[in-house]
Formats: structure tokens, C-alpha cells, sequence
């Protein structure tokens, strides 16, 4: 195999699929995780291009050593990988939210990132190098209500890339994450339905009119700066936050 592989976790949500989709159109082949096959061979169907499909639970140990051994037993290597998969969970606040909530959260968006960092940056470390790219939110670097259990495992994870980019620098391994603000993508759909169940589009009129340039991103937009950060023009970028959020987080319209 002399193309480049890319691994990417959550490929069949909003910003896993346009991610796919560049990174196909670049030339790489690419190794689509999630846990429906039949999402991911839909995937798989409309961007074209090499791909290999492996459905698992990013959160289980084995099923996380078994995509990363997939896609070296088929490609023979790992040059990029995307840990994107995440759940947003139920809205709520603190005192409401269950125990069983509050872990399933922990589970997917941090011990999914864990397990992944676990496997790749040895295999990777082996090849010579590589460059991961962990989705994050704008809700990990600062607070939001009535989602405690997300913010905090968006927090979380970008501690877990501050730790690994500095442990795997000296094998030739980047890493660093990505912090989307409000993207058009069914999570998005799911915050606002949780926010306002009898009118989500007004939730999403009030989130927009508190962003400086008045709307959503589009998942290509975020998938981008994903795809920019992992290739080699980013090559001494590591251990590094990039927020995708049209000006949330630069401060408050007055």
C-alpha cells in the first residue's frame, strides 16, 4: 500500500462524512468506523473512492484493538486517524442527569479517545509517525448548562491530547483537537429538541444570534480545518486547541 490510510472514528455522523469525503478526494484510503455497518456502507457508497468499513463500539477495550488491527491487517498502515466519535447525551441539569447518563457520556467521548490513543500511537510510533486529530467542542473550553456530562468529557479530551501529543512527539506523532462551535449536523438537532422540545427552531434562532457571523458551520467547514491539521502543512502543529465556531468563543455580542 503506497497511499496514505486515515483511520476516523464516527464516521457516520455529519462531520465524520465530510471528512471521509476530503479525505478521499485527497487521495487517501480510509478506514470508516461506527457502530452501524449499514450507516458507514452508506458512507462508504457515496464518497467513493478506497475505504474499509469496520463497525465497533469506540468504548469497549477489544472492539478498539480490533479496528486498529483491521486496518493494518488491510492497509498495512495508519498515517492519519480522526478519533471523532462522540455522543452529546440528555439535557438536563446536574442534579437531574442519572449516574447511567453521566458514564455512557464518559464512556464514548472520553474512553473512546483513550482506548484510541492507546492503540494508535504505538502502531503508528512503529510506521515512523502520524498525525491524530481528536474532536473536541467549544463546549471544552468553556461551560454550557443542562450539559454537564458533555462539556466536562469535552474538556477531558483536550487534556488527553495535551498528555499524548507530548508523550508521542518523540516518535514522529502529532496530535491535536478540534473544537467545533454550532454545526448543522443531527446532534445539533438533538440539543435543540432537548432544549425546547415544542419549538427547536427557535433555539437554534437564539444560538445563532449569539454567534458573531449569524449561523452554523457546515460539517465540510469543520472537516476542513480536520483535514488541514492532519496533513503535512500542519506538520509543527502539535499539542494545539482549533476552534470551528464563526466567532462563539471570541466574546459576547454586545
Amino acid at each position: 500500500m503506497t497511499r496514505q490510510v486515515a483511520l476516523l472514528t464516527g464516521a457516520g455522523g455529519g462531520i465524520g462524512r465530510a471528512c471521509a469525503r476530503r479525505l478521499v478526494a485527497q487521495g487517501l484510503a480510509v478506514v470508516l468506523v461506527d457502530l452501524d455497518k449499514r450507516r458507514l456502507e452508506a458512507v462508504a457508497h457515496d464518497i467513493g473512492g478506497e475505504s474499509l468499513c469496520v463497525a465497533a463500539d469506540v468504548s469497549d477495550e477489544q472492539q478498539a484493538v480490533d479496528y486498529v488491527k483491521a486496518a493494518l491487517d488491510h492497509y498495512g498502515r495508519i498515517d492519519q486517524a480522526f478519533l471523532n466519535a462522540g455522543i452529546e447525551g440528555p439535557a438536563g441539569l446536574i442534579m437531574d442527569t442519572s449516574v447511567e447518563s453521566f458514564d455512557r457520556v464518559m464512556q464514548v467521548n472520553v474512553r473512546g479517545v483513550w482506548l484510541g490513543l492507546a492503540q494508535l500511537i504505538p502502531a503508528m510510533g512503529r510506521a515512523g509517525g502520524g498525525s491524530i486529530v481528536i474532536t473536541s467542542s467549544i463546549a471544552g473550553i468553556r461551560g454550557s448548562a443542562r450539559h454537564a456530562p458533555y462539556v466536562a468529557s469535552k474538556h477531558a479530551v483536550i487534556g488527553l491530547m495535551r498528555s499524548a501529543s507530548i508523550e508521542s512527539a518523540p516518535q514522529g506523532i502529532r496530535v491535536n483537537a478540534v473544537c467545533p462551535g454550532a454545526v448543522d449536523t443531527r446532534m445539533m438537532e438533538a440539543i435543540q429538541v432537548g432544549a425546547n422540545p415544542a419549538q427547536p427552531l427557535e433555539v437554534r434562532a437564539k444560538i445563532e444570534a449569539a454567534i458573531p457571523q449569524k449561523r452554523y458551520a457546515s460539517p465540510d467547514e469543520v472537516a476542513a480545518m480536520m483535514c488541514f491539521i492532519a496533513g503535512s502543512e500542519a506538520r509543527y502543529c502539535t499539542g494545539s486547541v482549533f476552534t470551528v465556531d464563526g466567532g462563539a468563543t471570541a466574546g459576547p455580542i454586545r
